[in-house]
């Protein structure tokens, strides 16, 4: 998300994205682009940390089938939203505005603070943070063994869904 979102940002600012709008190149052909080559790096990274885990003595308790569905989705929603942010304000602005929702998704979305030290209710509404919905779920297959799991997933489509197609939408060149 940051990272996509920060240097999104400045390739608006630095007009290498209007040298890209005034090609045949659609919004939405860019975004999925972006996101893509996101995912690849995603993959190598989820290779590696894998490969070292398991060297190191980690057993996932679970199938990695659903960890990689969760991992893929988790990605078109994050970068559904990064290239939202990205596209729509300016370089500078995106620079902060990306580092403090990536706080404020790490400690309400359960990775740094768990969700079971929140109130019920604030509890129940921060589970649909997408941060919230890809460690819920990772949780649940690699940690507890479970099959696969329904409302992380149903909740990172919701972001995938919203986040990309405004993107797509909203997106500026410059």
């Amino acid at each position: 998300f940051t990272g996509l979102a920060i240097g999104t940002g400045f390739e608006r600012k630095y007009a290498v994205l209007k040298r890209l709008g005034a090609t045949a190149l659609p919004r939405r052909i860019l975004i999925a682009g972006k996101t893509g080559a996101v995912l690849i790096l995603q993959v190598v990274q989820a290779v590696l940390v894998c490969a070292f885990g398991l060297i190191l003595g980690w057993h996932p308790a679970g199938t990695g089938l659903w960890a990689v569905l969760l991992i893929i989705i988790g990605t078109f929603a994050f970068g559904g939203l990064g290239l939202l942010l990205a596209g729509t304000v300016r370089a500078e602005i995106t620079l902060a505005a990306a580092n403090l929702i990536w706080l404020i998704l790490l400690f309400a979305g359960g990775i740094a603070i768990p969700l079971s030290r929140y109130p019920g209710a604030a509890a129940d509404l921060l589970r649909f943070l997408p941060s919230a919905a890809l460690s819920d779920g990772l949780h649940q297959v690699l940690q507890h063994g479970g099959g696969l799991p329904v409302r992380p997933v149903l909740t990172l489509l919701v972001w995938a869904a919203l986040a990309l197609p405004a993107a797509a939408r909203w997106f500026k060149w410059e």
